[in-house]
Parts: structure tokens; sequence; C-alpha cells
């Protein structure tokens, strides 16, 4: 009256394994088409710029998503402004300019800060977190997209145009792909220069000034 029970639970894994490939087979291909139309587009966009052109070598965007793609856009823009602020603030401070006054109550003045990694061993701990405490606020509520820009990274908000609005398309794609390189450049630079410093003990300026350009002999 009862049918063999192994006999039955063949029939189950049988029907499941073939439900699945199915399910494979049609899915696949419109998987596939979707991720090659992403990469695609990947591809043509304006940071995918000569020599290099598309440049993707730990395949972190080769499952063609877009919402990850502009997440990694997004923190590279940030991270490339911040690299050309620190690489502006190097290059002002190596030129010995600096703030009028005391930076705390101890009378330790602006002027007598170190260059490079030695300022952290200078300003006072308070110092330090206070400076904490203003890039953590400028993360958090300053650099940021709040209003829905109109593209990755637009952090105008609606207060600050300087005059964006009235450039045509071509010219807007052409200041943000300046901005692009610029940026990785930068981020290249501050870290050259940070790791060399960390090597020889000397800033950048103090190398050259001593003829030590290379940070490997």
């Amino acid at each position: 009256l009862f049918p063999d029970r192994s006999r039955v639970l063949n029939r189950m894994k049988t029907a499941i394994l073939a439900s699945i490939v199915a399910s494979a087979a049609a899915f696949a291909p419109t998987k596939q088409a979707i991720s090659s139309s992403s990469l695609k587009a990947f591809e043509n966009d304006f940071g995918a710029q000569p020599p290099l052109g598309f440049f993707d070598p730990l395949g972190l965007v080769a499952d063609g998503d877009e919402e990850k793609f502009d997440r990694l856009r997004y923190v590279e823009l940030k991270h490339g402004r911040i690299s050309m602020l620190a690489v502006v603030g190097y290059l002002v401070q190596e030129a010995g300019i600096r703030l009028p006054g005391n930076i705390d109550y101890s009378g330790l003045a602006f002027a007598d800060i170190p260059n490079g990694f030695a300022a952290l061993n200078t300003i006072s701990n308070v110092g330090i977190a206070q400076l904490v405490a203003f890039i953590g606020f400028l993360e958090l509520a300053v650099m940021k997209d709040i209003t829905g820009g109109e593209f990755v990274g637009d952090f105008r908000n609606d207060a600050f145009d300087l005059g964006w609005d009235i450039f045509d398309e071509e010219t807007k794609l052409f200041k943000r792909a300046i901005e692009l390189n610029q940026g990785r450049a930068a981020m290249m630079g501050i870290l050259g220069n940070m790791v060399a410093e960390q090597l020889t003990g000397q800033t950048m300026f103090e190398q050259y000034a001593a003829g030590h350009i290379s940070p490997f002999g």
C-alpha cells in the first residue's frame, strides 16, 4: 500500500536537482547580461582614463553591482579631496607659514610646532582630541550629500555652488575628471611622503635639502 521510502526519496532528490538546474539555466543568462552591461558602463565611466583605462585588478566591481561601484567612487573622491588638502597643508607648513599666536594655554606657539609626524608628539593630547572631534564633525555633518546631489560626491547641498550650474555637461564632466585625477595623485603623493618620512626620519623638504632623494639609500 505504501511506496518504498528510499525510492520516494530518490525521486524527490532527482526532482529537486532538476529544478535547481532548470532555475540556474533560466537565470544565468539574464544575470550575465546585466553584469556585462553594467561592466560596460563602468568601462565608459569618466574615471576610466588613459593609460590604464578601466582598472580593477582586484575585481571589486566584477559583479556589475552599480550601487557598490557608486559607493567606491564616493569613497575615492572623498579620500582624494582629503589627500589634496593634506598635500597643500604639508607644502604650506614646509614653506614656514604658521598661524599667529599660541595653540594652547601653556604658551606653545603655532610657529614652534614642527612639520610632519613630529607635530603629533608636540601637540597635547587635548589638542589632538579636538582635531579628531572637528574632523569627525566634518565627516558626519558637513562632508556628505544631504539633499541628493547631481552626481556621486556632490556635496553642494543647495548651498555651495560657485557657478557650477553655468557649465555645460561636457565641461562638468571634464572638471570632475580633473578632480578625480588630482585626488588620485594626491593620495599617492601624501602616502609617499608619509612612508619616506617614517623610513628616513626626515620630511620631504629635509630630504631634498640633504640630497637624500631615495628613502632606501
